[in-house]
């Protein structure tokens, strides 16, 4: 879209926020500094919840936000009443060093659940992390550094939006995500700032559109996480308002979806002992509630990820993912089809099966399946519904990562 541009520099592109990271060890600290900022949030629908969820909720109804503190190596959940002592104490450290009200300082943890917080490394992370508050392209980096756990590359995406007014707005975000992936809401960890002026009911309702259309459609391995949170500021920067008579400007919405979708894939690219890339495109569907269920379902299936990661084009498992997901299907007249970056093959057309033993159709599947992404596109023939859900093959790698997780 010619009104979207991307960008360098992360969170720098946007004025008046200053943004910083520092790690010891396992440990990272967080801190984005954004003065008066308009806020909103998704956070995890897991029936078990962080502390940090739990408080940051409360923060976030006030609509306003000054400061986020953000720490990995820890969940600091199903840690009790502790859990929220603990972050008492590290919104105050963070109060009393920014001078910002502790009412408009939101937290966000993620790392090992039902473990109390090392609050002496946490602490001594956190005024280091704040001591380096800056503008600069290298801190919007080393913020996204700082909240990695078994993230293997830091997720940053910043872009410029041409409204439909002709007025310039900019959008950044950054992100953690790797494993635990099968969001009802976002997943991970995500923060994203513009610098337009926009009101809460209007963040909420342009993430929750973004959400759905982004963090919601990615899947690694199918556990929700219980530290769940994507939150938006506005501070306004820019001066332009980007609601009109409590409309939000189309091309801005198409901006932020444009922007958390990035984030979205880089997570699924980035998941834990990951190999390969997989988009799945349902269109044709009765709904776009029935895309989404069979796009999931494909990105979801163990024994499908299993297969693209053997490279084996069994494509029996994307029929059986699609019948078990809930969507309306007639298999007499939907289309599979996968494809690469420079191919693409139909496996079944119409409820006709092409790709049998030793057809040219299998052969090219099996070519398709050896690369990196790969991409399964499905026409349903029933309707307009359309979704694209994310994911990545399941690896030896995945298993080992989490059986060590905590050793």
């Amino acid at each position: 879209m010619e009104f979207i541009r991307e960008i360098d520099g992360g969170f720098s592109v946007i004025d008046d926020i200053k943004v910083s990271g520092a790690r010891e060890g396992k440990y990272g600290v967080t801190v984005i500094l954004a003065p008066d900022s308009t806020a909103s949030a998704v956070f995890t629908t897991n029936k078990v919840v962080a502390a940090p969820v739990t408080y940051t909720k409360n923060v976030v109804k006030n609509g306003i936000v000054s400061a986020i503190f953000v720490n990995s190596g820890n969940a600091n959940c199903f840690t009790g009443q502790k859990g929220i002592d603990d972050c008492e104490k590290l919104v105050n450290l963070v109060s009393k060093d920014l001078k910002v009200p502790e009412s408009e300082i939101a937290i966000c943890s993620t790392g090992v659940i039902g473990r109390e917080m090392p609050m002496d490394i946490i602490s001594e992370v956190a005024y280091e992390s704040i001591s380096k508050l800056d503008d600069k392209p290298e801190n919007s980096l080393a913020a996204a550094k700082a909240i990695m756990t078994t993230d293997t590359f830091p997720k940053e995406e910043a872009v410029e939006v041409t409204l439909t007014t002709g007025e310039v707005i900019k959008i950044a975000g950054i992100a953690k995500g790797s494993g635990m992936i099968a969001p009802n809401m976002a997943t991970m960890l995500s923060f994203i700032v513009t610098d337009a002026v926009i009101s809460q009911k209007a963040i909420k309702k342009a993430l929750k559109i973004a959400v759905d259309l982004s963090f919601n459609m990615i899947v690694v391995d199918g556990d929700e996480s219980t530290n769940d949170t994507c939150l938006m500021l506005a501070n306004g920067s820019s001066e332009v308002n980007v609601e009109n008579n409590d409309e939000i400007d189309s091309n801005f919405q198409e901006g932020l979806n444009h922007l958390c979708i990035n984030l979205a894939k880089k997570m699924a690219r980035d998941g834990e002992g990951a190999s390969k890339f997989i988009e799945a495109n349902v269109c044709g569907a009765e709904s776009f509630e029935d895309a989404k269920l069979a796009a999931k379902a494909i990105v979801t299936s163990p024994l499908f990820k299993s297969a693209v990661f053997g490279g084996d084009p069994n494509w029996g498992r994307i029929v059986s993912a699609i019948g078990y997901s809930g969507c309306d299907l007639n298999p007499d007249i939907v289309t599979i089809a996968i494809a690469d970056d420079s191919d693409e093959v139909d496996l079944v057309r119409k409820g006709e099966i092409l790709a049998f033993e030793n057809t040219p159709y299998l052969e090219r599947a099996e070519k398709i399946m050896q690369s990196k992404n790969i991409a399964v596109k499905i026409n349903m023939f029933l309707g307009d519904g359309e979704a694209t859900a994310w994911g990545c093959d399941l690896t030896y790698d995945y298993v080992k990562i989490n059986a060590e997780y905590t050793t």
